[in-house]
């Protein structure tokens, strides 16, 4: 582990690390789960792409549900290879040149591919096409649209007959995607992915100049082909809110009310980004005692200035699917199989009950066990503070929620980077490859009864006895104290004079 941070200290100077055997290997890792995904992205529809209409750049060959299941599953287990590896060995780099490459290939691919791993950019499509020809989309499903709209009409089941969850800043930019985008499901579905593209792009900025090490968030965020399938090209809501949470806490030792503005965006993108609130909070209790109050007062007043007009935008029924979506139980949580084994003696409604208290205690027990485990890997002073309590808070909800699906995830690995290695990093790639191998190839439609078949066994037997592995890990490594302290993080650059 100390080889591993001294690894990590050396990159934060932007020194170059040379080619090895080892290293190369390990890019070619990387590069072959990259590749596979692209492939995915640029042929047709398929069990993992929903029909997005003509045009685009797509290859004339699709491949069969079998086909795709197995080339994401390839790339997806090279892909958690290759960033193990890179976090022990690291991968050539160039110093700056390893940015000023990076960022722009990542752009190129991005906006070349279509999105897939699932049909939610149909959804956001449609909730955004609601909201511009004046309905509701927390009032009104795709499927109870008067008419024919050739984007709403395009939502698949089992969402179709589903109003929003997103919060209204979510909305808000779904909207922005869809008046671009006019009554063309391709041409909505690319604006949506080029707001996803950007803030992709923002978490490793902004992680860097708060000190995180390159190497680190190469290896987790910007080179992590998991954290690429997901956020950029599945082109989920949740690399909004991260990149929006990663903004607040870098705003959070320049200006309160600024940090309290994007908190507020970031909030009403999902709820459950409101961990940021609670972890500036906290952070600023610890290192600014003094002028707490006032310091946060206006942290407050800069939340409610974004959050509260947005919420009075989107309407009464903002909460609705909320309140209904959290007594639902994922698959391939641990959830499913207590829910399952409950749910005869007791009946759904107190079996449910049930699983949401056991749920909410073990989240409780979590955040002890990463509050243990983080301790002295966050630099010194309140960004450091904050991004050690946001990731803490995020990871033991992410880990525990009875419905949880794999980009819910993506906030843990934005936070990630600025923490120092530790046993966290492994566990929690272990559990980021079974949540998201869990939802490969992502539809319900396109594919064959054997294909179903055997991806609804992993989802419902392997992954949620791996996410059982993965909380035994992290509570026995903090209860034999296997996260010794680490040499002294740096503290995070210094903030503009105020």
């Amino acid at each position: 582990m100390a080889a591993g941070l001294r690894r990590d200290e050396r990159s934060t100077t932007g020194a170059d690390v040379r080619w090895t055997p080892r290293r190369g290997a390990t890019a070619g890792l990387v590069l072959a789960s990259v590749l596979l995904l692209l492939l995915v992205g640029i042929a047709g529809p398929s069990a993992a792409k929903p029909p997005l209409g003509p045009g685009g750049p797509e290859l004339p060959w699709a491949p069969g549900p079998w086909l795709v299941t197995v080339l994401l599953w390839t790339a997806y287990v090279l892909g958690a290879l290759g960033v193990h590896l890179h976090l022990r060995w690291g991968l050539p780099t160039r110093g700056p040149w390893t940015w000023a490459l990076a960022l722009p290939a990542i752009a190129l691919g991005g906006s070349w591919v279509t999105a897939f791993g699932s049909a939610d950019h149909t959804n956001y499509a449609a909730y955004g096409r609601i909201a511009v020809l004046g309905g509701d989309p927390y009032l009104t499903p795709p499927n109870a649209w008067p008419g024919h709209d050739p984007v709403i009409s395009a939502v698949r089941p089992p969402w179709d007959g589903t109003t929003s969850i997103y919060g209204p800043f979510a909305t808000l930019l779904q909207q922005a995607a869809s008046w671009a985008g006019g009554p063309h499901l391709r041409a909505t579905v690319g604006w949506w992915q080029g707001i996803c593209l950007l803030a992709f792009l923002a978490v490793p900025t902004l992680l860097e100049q708060s000190g995180a090490s390159r190497s680190r968030v190469l290896a987790l965020w910007l080179a992590n082909p998991l954290v690429l399938g997901l956020a950029l090209f599945g082109a989920h809501v949740d690399v909004v809110a991260a990149a929006l949470v990663v903004l607040t806490l870098w705003a959070a030792p320049r200006s309160a009310f600024v940090a309290g503005l994007f908190a507020g965006l970031a909030v009403s993108t999902k709820v459950t980004a409101a961990v940021v609130v609670v972890a500036v909070l906290v952070a600023w209790w610890v290192h600014e005692r003094r002028g707490w109050g006032w310091r946060s007062a206006r942290f407050v007043g800069g939340v409610l200035v974004t959050a509260v007009p947005l919420h009075w935008w989107a309407g009464p029924h903002v909460f609705d699917q909320l309140e209904r979506a959290r007594r639902s139980i994922s698959l391939a949580t641990p959830w499913r199989p207590v829910y399952q084994l409950v749910d005869g003696p007791l009946g759904g409604s107190a079996a449910r009950t049930l699983v949401t208290v056991l749920s909410v205690a073990v989240a409780l027990l979590l955040v002890v066990v990463l509050g243990r485990l983080t301790r002295g890997l966050a630099p010194a002073g309140v960004l450091g503070t904050a991004t050690r309590w946001t990731f803490v808070l995020s990871t033991a909800y992410a880990l525990s929620a009875a419905y949880s699906l794999p980009w819910y995830l993506l906030l843990t690995w934005a936070t990630l980077p600025l923490l120092g290695a530790s046993v966290l990093d492994r566990a929690l790639l272990v559990h980021l490859l079974a949540a998201t191998l869990a939802y490969v190839p992502g539809r319900v439609e396109g594919m064959t009864a054997t294909v179903q078949r055997v991806t609804l066994w992993v989802r419902r037997v392997p992954v949620p006895y791996a996410v059982l592995i993965v909380w035994g890990w992290l509570t026995r490594a903090a209860w034999i104290g296997s996260s010794r302290s680490p040499a002294p993080r740096p503290p995070a650059p210094a903030p503009p004079p105020r």
